[in-house]
C-alpha cells in the first residue's frame, strides 16, 4: 500500500479561453494550472476538481487529453504528466422541499461518465457553465442521478451555516436521504469550521468517513486542507474503496485548519458585527439581542449533537491541525517564495523541514512560528460570519478572548 496526499475539492475560476466558471475564484485557476500547481508547488498526489461538468471545462479536458498532457486511467481518473491524478467532479446546489439548500459533490471515474452527467444536468440547471449552480432537485434525487451514472456522491462542507446539509437543511441526514442512499454515501466533507471532535458528536456519522478538503478558490489555497489515504495507487477506484474502508484501503489522517480559523466557527451577528465568544450554543446576539444571527458551526453542533463529547469510532483517523503558511504571521509572498525555493513544496515546509534549515532560509523568528504551527501551540482568534480566524503572536493584537 502507498500513502497519498489528496485534496478532493478544488474550484476552477476560468476556462482556458477565459470564460468565467467560479465567479468568486481567481482567474488563473484553470484546469491546467491546477494540475501544474499540484505537481510543482504543492506536492499532492490526487486532486478532485469540482467544476468539470461545465461544458467549457469539458472542452478544456478534451484538449488536454488530445495533447497528451493527460491520460485516462483504467481504474478511473486522469493522470497529469505521469504524476498527479485528477478526479473529475461536479459540485451542485440542491433545493429541498422546505426551501433550504445544500451543496454536494459528485465524482466520476471516466470522462464519458462525466459527459453523461453533464448532459443530464443541463436540463435541470439554468446555467451549467458556472460553478455550484442550483439544480431543480432535492439532494435525494441528485444522488439518484449520480448513482445511476456510476458516480460517488458526497455532501460538501456539511456543517457551514450557508448551503449545507446540517447547517441549513436538516438535523439528521436520515431526514434528507432514503436508506439506500444513506448506505451508499461513503463520506462527508467536514468544512473549514469543523473537525472530527465536533462531527463525532452526531451518532449517525459513526460509519461515515470524514474528508478535509480545501474548497480552494485560488492556486495558493490548494491543499490548505487535505487527506492522507492508504491505497495501492491514486485512482478513482482506490479512493472509493478507501472511503468505504474496503480491502485494506482507508483514510489514515485528516489535515485541516483548526476550526477556530474557519470562517463560520462561532455565531456572528451581522447587525452589530459581533463574533460571540461565550459558551455554545449562542443562538441570539448577547450584545444587541438580535435573533438574526449567522449560527456558528460549533454552536449548531452543540444544538443538534447527540453527545456533548465526541464518540470516535475505531476506524476514525486522527485529525491533524494545520495552519497553512499563508495564515502565519510574518509570512508574505516573498517569504513564502523563499521557503518554496528552498524546500520544494508547502507540504515539505509544514511537515518535514528542520527548524534550523527554516531559520537559515527566513530567520529564527519565523522558523519558531512555523514550529509553533506544526505543534499546534499558536494562539488563535476565532472566526465567524464569513471572516477567517487568525493566528497571532502577540495577545495585545486582539480584543477578543484567545481560544
Amino acid at each position: 500500500m502507498a500513502q497519498i496526499i489528496a485534496d478532493l475539492h478544488i474550484h476552477i475560476g476560468r476556462s482556458l479561453a477565459g470564460r468565467p466558471i467560479k465567479i468568486t475564484a481567481a482567474r488563473d485557476l484553470t484546469f491546467a494550472n491546477i494540475a501544474k500547481e499540484c505537481v510543482i508547488r504543492k506536492g499532492i498526489d490526487l486532486a478532485g476538481i469540482v467544476d468539470c461538468a461545465s461544458p467549457a471545462v469539458i472542452s478544456d479536458i478534451e484538449a488536454l487529453i488530445a495533447s497528451g498532457e493527460m491520460e485516462e486511467l483504467a481504474a478511473g481518473g486522469l493522470r497529469f504528466r505521469g504524476k498527479t491524478t485528477l478526479l473529475l467532479a461536479s459540485e451542485l446546489e440542491t433545493a429541498e422541499p422546505n426551501g433550504a439548500s445544500s451543496h454536494h459533490v459528485s465524482y466520476f471515474p471516466t470522462f464519458a461518465q462525466l459527459q453523461e452527467f453533464s448532459q443530464r444536468m443541463s436540463r435541470l440547471v439554468s446555467n451549467l457553465e458556472l460553478s455550484s449552480q442550483r439544480c431543480r432537485l432535492p439532494a435525494q434525487q441528485l444522488w439518484e442521478i449520480t448513482h445511476s451514472v456510476g458516480g460517488l456522491f458526497i455532501p460538501a462542507h456539511a456543517f457551514t451555516p450557508h448551503k449545507s446539509v446540517y447547517g441549513t437543511c436538516v438535523r439528521r441526514l436520515s431526514e434528507m436521504f432514503n436508506p439506500r442512499a444513506l448506505k451508499d454515501i461513503p463520506a462527508i466533507e467536514l468544512g473549514l469550521s469543523a473537525d472530527t471532535d465536533l462531527a463525532d458528536t452526531l451518532k449517525e456519522l459513526a460509519d461515515i468517513s470524514f474528508l478535509t478538503n480545501s474548497d480552494a478558490h485560488s492556486l495558493p489555497k490548494i491543499a490548505r486542507e487535505y487527506n492522507i489515504l492508504e491505497v495501492e495507487e491514486p485512482t478513482f477506484t482506490e479512493v472509493a474503496m478507501a472511503l468505504r474502508r474496503q480491502n485494506g484501503r482507508r483514510v489514515i489522517a485528516n489535515y485541516g485548519l483548526d476550526p477556530r480559523l474557519g470562517k463560520y466557527h462561532r455565531t456572528h451577528c451581522p447587525t452589530c458585527n459581533y463574533i460571540t465568544p461565550g459558551p455554545p450554543p449562542v443562538l441570539q446576539c448577547p450584545r444587541c439581542d438580535s435573533e438574526k444571527v449567522i449560527k456558528g458551526v460549533l454552536d449548531r453542533l452543540r444544538e443538534i449533537g447527540d453527545w456533548k463529547e465526541p464518540h470516535h469510532p475505531e476506524h476514525r483517523p486522527p485529525y491533524q491541525y494545520q495552519v497553512p503558511l499563508q495564515f502565519l504571521p510574518g509570512i508574505g509572498a516573498v517569504t513564502l517564495g523563499k521557503l518554496l525555493n528552498r524546500f520544494g513544496t508547502e507540504m515539505a515546509v509544514l511537515h518535514r523541514a528542520e527548524e534550523e534549515e527554516i531559520a537559515r532560509t527566513v530567520g529564527f523568528k519565523l522558523a519558531q512560528v512555523v514550529m509553533q504551527a506544526r505543534a499546534g501551540s499558536l494562539p488563535l482568534e476565532a472566526g465567524g460570519g464569513g471572516h477567517y480566524g487568525r493566528a497571532i503572536t502577540n495577545a495585545a493584537e486582539t480584543q477578543m478572548p484567545l481560544l
